[in-house]
């Protein structure tokens, strides 16, 4: 689907798990396999606590994978240390859901937006002045911000601010954490205006996590699917309604209609999410699907080309993407964890 010569970040079997009372586990990444391209944006959606954030944590080195690698320009991040990861980091930036939570309260804009420039001797402090005009430009923001503090600015201008500090370095990857989430609606579409105009003028790979599907798919280049620390499904960005995953499929039934059919009937989800301190073996999703087969509980699904760009991980399907005969609709509910065990 893309060309691997652009090929920038790639995770490779990437585990994370923390320890827990009793002697448990927590595996909040599992095997996880991911790219990054060159100008492409990567959407990550799941229901909260499905290792989202954990997972995006470990590509900015704000944590270590269990297990795994993360090759960026040919290197393994896992195993930098020092100068050499600390020079790296600026090539890798981060832009969190909570803007004012990552400023410090007391810093001018203008010091928030030069201080990763001058940490790396990119200018001097004579230089401030000019640079941060120039990057409140850059998000469409009065040069005269830069003389504010963050707390009396709004919602939305702080997350352009986020994004100017995040552009400042001229990074190759930018990770974004549910950056529109807290926003109204109107306020959304304009930053993910900008995060797309930026894209295209500075050829930056995205990685966004988001639990909007609707949102996400309009401008996503590539979304992955991601359910109790398991990539699911990978589809193609402007192709939602080709998912093939009873989870993904279970996503879309539950909010309006991507393509804006508000005829269509919205199914909530009515299960629990099971514990990620305890995990049955096989598919993660068993517990709360209706075509559970035996295979399913005894062995965990790899993810198989179905088409250009999409893979899926489900025993419900063959390496062609069609679906395998399903058992009668009668056998699959008494299968499925919550119909024996209703809430």
């Amino acid at each position: 689907m893309f060309d691997e010569r652009n090929l920038l970040l790639e995770a490779r079997h990437v585990t994370r798990r923390f320890p827990a009372s009793g002697g448990r586990v927590l595996t909040a990444c599992n095997d996880v396999n991911l790219k990054f391209y060159k100008g492409k944006t990567l959407g990550l959606i799941g229901e909260s606590g499905c290792g989202k954030s954990t997972f995006m944590r470990l590509v900015v080195r704000l944590d270590i994978p269990t297990e795994g690698e993360i090759i960026f320009r040919g290197k393994d991040l896992t195993k930098l240390k020092g100068e050499e990861l600390r020079q790296t980091r600026q090539h890798i930036q981060m832009v969190f859901q909570d803007p004012n939570s990552s400023f410090h309260p007391k810093m001018r804009i203008r010091d928030i937006l030069c201080e990763p420039l001058m940490n790396f001797g990119r200018i001097k402090a004579s230089q401030k002045e000019e640079t941060a005009r120039k990057l409140l430009k850059a998000v469409d923001l009065p040069g005269d911000f830069a003389d504010r503090f963050p707390h009396s600015m709004s919602g939305g201008q702080r997350q352009r601010i986020a994004i100017a500090r995040a552009i400042a370095l001229e990074p190759e990857l930018i990770i974004m954490d549910e950056a529109t989430c807290a926003l109204d609606v109107s306020v959304q579409k304009t930053i993910i205006q900008l995060v797309c105009r930026l894209q295209k003028e500075k050829n930056i790979a995205i990685g966004f996590i988001a639990h909007d599907l609707g949102l996400i798919q309009s401008f996503a280049h590539q979304i992955a699917v991601m359910y109790l620390g398991n990539i699911v499904e990978i589809i193609p960005g402007g192709e939602v309604e080709k998912a093939k995953h009873p989870y993904t499929r279970t996503l879309i039934d539950s909010i309006f209609d991507p393509k804006m059919n508000f005829y269509k009937k919205i199914e909530p989800m009515d299960s629990e999410i099971p514990s990620p301190l305890d995990m049955p073996p096989g598919c993660p999703f068993q517990t709360r699907c209706e075509s559970c087969r035996e295979l399913c509980r005894k062995e965990r699904p790899v993810r198989k080309t179905i088409g250009e760009g999409h893979e899926v991980a489900c025993h419900l399907f063959d390496g062609s993407g069609k679906r395998e005969r399903s058992m009668p609709q009668a056998e699959a509910k008494k299968n499925c964890f919550f119909y024996r065990n209703p809430l």
